[in-house]
């Protein structure tokens, strides 16, 4: 018996006949007997690979075969935009077999989620918030609506496993599985990741289970690097080549997104721009429009990396470079689908320094590395939250009943720890014990209580934003800073690749009422810079000492690379230069990433040397000769040693509040820390270059100056 021939009849008959298939692909193959055997699962495709229908078709065989009645599957994604694209598929599907699907999140009418509640689909679509804000709701019986819950699949699992996001939705789905009264089947589906047996071990809660799949990234792929110098030359090459493409383009802001856009509609280039802070219908439209035209042009944050679908692209073009491996195979296996067509993608870079870091970002690619997932160590504020979360849902929690609820979830967080969170949590306020019931306290009600604790429901920050409005319609949300002008003059947003005069401000409502403007404008988003990685670190020393980039490069991208490699001429690869300019300071070029440099900048600060600053490739200090950096780096005590924390920071961490100030700063600055970077680069020979052997800057230091 093929694993084809356990599915379902019904599902046999309508795979084959209604959507004519004449065979699945073998991931979808593979994923059949695991997942019909009730094992947990990670599916593991590139982008377009399949794995909707993997998961999918497996989990519809089930619910026909083991009869499972009302609300059995839920369908977790990162994205509302995804849920969107991907709800007439699955409806689709489990039409077929006459089953139902539902969508739930924010953006969906209070109408249509009392019509569920009425009449619960077989398999529903939301969010980890949207579930949260369902079982902490009055007006939802959750015993009832999830108590045939049998499956939860995880879409985009490395998008959830990086963050917060991902410790929450494990703490939701141990919840159901209690509702449930009985174990839920766990099915993630991923692109490639570097260890796909740890994601797979996190997501069951160490249970276990099959790794189906590419174990490593897609061999392949039509790949150019050029240099162009500067947005506006992108711009220009953009407009004259590929032209009669449908062409994807990736920038790394939101503004970037809003300039270039802009750029190529003035030089008559049909552009649509998405991004997060574009309205709901305002980003419909543009991806829709994009998905059905040609020769045209999207430019778009990471929200469109994921598999949302735009239609068949020609190609994808990356402006500078993502910061990881893992987004860069996402992005280019946006392309290929079609048969015949290759993978492809070209980078444009803007400088010198998003020339190298794209370089290096190919480097590992063509080793076949990617990035490990990795969730974010000691999640003590999240266990808050959820303690919280739970005495809403129950209204009402005795003091200990937490751990029967989340126990495996926050396995890892000692029993001292946890009983400091609840104790400190009882101390400030935050909750009260009434008789060994543990309720909301009054800093709760009045902190995180507001709009019925609607920031309870997720694990991150949301910054403020302002909604930009033209008559009844939104076009999207703006920093505060996008409004600031000289006196008396009316600020001039780009939003949507369109330019807007700022008619009035409604501080009260957060609204900004605009109309079109012919004057060129401006928007701003406040968000942090991120370090970048030891890893891709390491691999743009290897591009800068010589490494061959495997991949096209223009005329200017050779001119630049030979550049590159005369500015870092003092490089071996082996040794840690240490190069004293004629500034009198000496710059130490690590190649170790923001975090490690940020670690040995605070190591060499409290041995007494004079840091002068640091970033993703190397730190500054004042000049000193061999035997006292030899000295500072010997008091580098590797083992146990972690970064330090500014109480500043504590603001980045939500829910720290409900944490003792020290378990607060333990928690960042366990997250902020690279030990096995700092033991790598302290572990180098040092090799100290004067200014008469060495040049006093490089394209790198000339960029964080």
């Amino acid at each position: 018996m093929t694993p084809f021939d356990r599915l379902h009849p019904a599902l046999q008959h309508h795979i084959v006949n209604s959507l004519g298939w004449a065979s699945l692909r073998p991931t979808q193959l593979a994923a059949i007997d695991p997942i019909l055997n009730g094992h947990h699962a990670l599916l593991l495709a590139p982008t377009a690979g399949g794995k909707t229908e993997a998961a999918a078709f497996p989990v519809l065989s089930r619910m026909l075969s083991e009869r499972w009645n009302g609300l059995s599957v839920l369908y977790v994604c990162p994205l509302r935009a995804l849920l969107n694209n991907l709800e007439p598929r699955l409806r689709h599907y489990a039409g077929l077999v006459g089953r139902t699907v539902g969508l739930w999140h924010g953006d969906v009418a209070a109408g249509e989620r009392r019509r569920m509640l009425r009449h619960p689909p077989d398999l529903l679509l939301t969010t980890p918030e949207s579930l949260e804000a369902i079982l902490i709701s009055r007006r939802v019986n959750h015993r009832v609506l999830f108590a045939g819950l049998r499956t939860l699949v995880v879409d985009e699992l490395h998008a959830f496993a990086g963050d917060d996001r991902g410790w929450h939705l494990l703490a939701v789905a141990e919840r159901l599985s209690r509702i449930a009264g009985c174990p839920i089947q766990r099915i993630g589906l991923s692109a490639t990741v570097g260890n796909p047996d740890d994601l797979l071990a996190w997501l069951s809660c160490g249970e276990g289970g099959d790794v189906v799949g590419q174990p490593g990234p897609p061999a392949g792929g039509d790949v150019m690097l050029d240099h162009v110098g500067s947005l506006e030359n992108a711009a220009t090459v953009l407009s004259r080549v590929h032209r009669g493409e449908k062409r994807l383009v990736f920038c790394d802001s939101r503004s970037k997104v809003e300039r270039l856009g802009a750029l190529l509609r003035t030089a008559g280039v049909r552009t649509f721009v998405s991004h997060s802070s574009l309205g709901i219908d305002e980003r419909r439209r543009s991806e829709e429009a994009f998905a059905t035209g040609e020769d045209c042009v999207i430019v778009a944050t990471s929200t469109l990396e994921l598999g949302i679908d735009v239609g068949d692209l020609d190609r994808v073009i990356q402006i500078d470079a993502p910061s990881s491996v893992s987004s860069f195979l996402q992005r280019m296996g946006r392309t290929g689908r079609r048969s015949g067509s290759a993978r492809n993608c070209l980078f444009l870079a803007t400088s010198e320094s998003a020339f190298l870091q794209a370089a290096a970002v190919i480097r590992l690619w063509g080793d076949g590395w990617v990035e490990p997932v990795e969730p974010p160590p000691d999640p003590l504020h999240l266990l808050a939250q959820q303690v919280m979360a739970l005495i809403l849902q129950e209204r009402g929690l005795a003091r200990g009943d937490w751990q029967g609820w989340l126990g495996l979830v926050f396995a890892g967080i000692d029993d001292q720890r946890a009983r400091s969170v609840v104790d400190h949590m009882l101390d400030t306020g935050i909750i009260a014990d009434d008789g060994g019931i543990l309720g909301m306290g009054p800093r709760g009600e009045r902190e995180i209580g507001r709009r019925n604790f609607m920031d309870l429901m997720a694990a991150f920050t949301t910054p403020l934003l302002l909604s930009v409005r033209f008559g009844a319609a939104e076009i999207g949300q703006v920093d505060p800073t996008s409004l600031q002008r000289g006196e008396g003059e009316a600020a001039t947003l780009l939003l949507a690749g369109r330019s807007w005069r700022v008619v009035a401000v409604d501080w009260t409502r957060r609204v900004v009422s605009v109309e079109p403007s012919g004057e060129a404008g401006r928007s701003r988003w406040m968000g942090g810079a991120r370090s970048l990685d030891f890893a891709l670190c390491q691999a743009m020393e290897r591009v800068a000492v010589g490494d061959a980039i495997p991949a096209k490069l223009s005329k200017r991208g050779d001119s630049c690379l030979e550049s590159l490699r005369e500015g870092y001429a003092f490089c071996d690869g082996v040794s840690l230069p240490l190069v004293t300019g004629s500034n009198g300071r000496m710059r130490w070029w690590t190649f170790a990433g923001g975090r490690a440099n940020a670690m040995l900048s605070q190591a060499l600060n409290a041995a007494g040397m004079v840091l002068r600053g640091h970033d993703d490739l190397s730190l500054q200090t004042d000049a000193a000769d061999a035997p006292i950096v030899r000295n500072a780096l010997s008091t580098v005590n590797i083992v146990g040693f972690e970064a330090a924390v500014e109480t500043n920071l504590l603001h980045d961490l939500k829910f720290a509040q409900c944490l003792p100030a020290n378990l607060a700063l333990a928690v960042l600055s366990r997250r902020l820390s690279d030990q096995a970077g700092v033991a790598a680069t302290v572990a180098r020979p040092l090799r100290f270059i004067s200014d008469a052997t060495a040049p006093t800057s490089s394209p790198w230091e000339r960029r964080v100056s």
